[in-house]
């Protein structure tokens, strides 16, 4: 795989982590309610969930490729006209508040947090668009699809675990940070900078 795609996919995976969605703020509370040891749990759920997603998406996006060069293409500018759109959307609707802790099953035991996680995780249809729209911006179609699309589902899968597993063992710090409305504001925009950024050179570049 061409080393400045990747890096430019570890670039902006790494900006879109660091947002504080849904499923960090749950690490964040079971970290902060019941410990360190059902946080972890929730963060292996969650980066399993990433990997099935991830990993279903990408097989799809390989059924294309192998269909129509034409097919994919269009299916590359779709999905950077559908960054453009989150980016810009994420930066106009950048929140005003704090990120606030979540509620959470205090009967729960590590094993039921994990599957939870990774079930919610890996069946939420916003990420497995996400990842049809977000990945095609770092494949080429010139090279073979399928060590591409290892490479970087094992890239976000290991970011998006040390990103979640750093929620779980930092909960308290990380608790104070989030709860600071500019640190959330900030984090949203460049989030979505990112995002417009991606959809941009896309479109400036014309590249299959």
């Amino acid at each position: 795989m061409d080393l400045t795609l990747w890096l430019a996919f570890v670039a902006a995976s790494g900006a879109l982590l660091l947002i504080p969605g849904p499923t960090l703020l749950l690490i964040l509370s079971y970290a902060i309610t019941q410990g360190r040891k059902v946080a972890l749990a929730t963060a292996a759920g969650v980066a399993f969930g990433d990997l099935i997603a991830m990993t279903a998406s990408l097989i799809g996006l390989g059924a294309l490729v192998a269909t129509s060069a034409l097919a994919f293409t269009i299916l590359k500018w779709l999905g950077a006209f559908y960054l453009l759109y989150l980016g810009i959307k994420m930066v106009r609707n950048a929140p005003s508040e704090g990120a606030r802790l979540v509620k959470t099953d205090a009967s729960a035991t590590p094993k039921q947090v994990f599957r939870y996680a990774a079930i919610v995780t890996a069946l939420n249809p916003k990420s497995i668009g996400f990842f049809v729209a977000f990945v095609p911006q770092f494949i080429s179609f010139e090279a073979a699809y399928a060590p591409q699309a290892s490479i970087l589902i094992a890239t976000f899968v290991v970011l998006a675990a040390l990103n979640a597993f750093a929620f779980a063992l930092l909960a308290d710090i990380l608790r104070t940070q989030i709860a600071r409305p500019r640190v959330i504001r900030r984090l949203t925009q460049a989030g979505g900078l990112t995002l417009i950024g991606m959809g941009a050179a896309t479109a400036a570049l014309k590249r299959v």
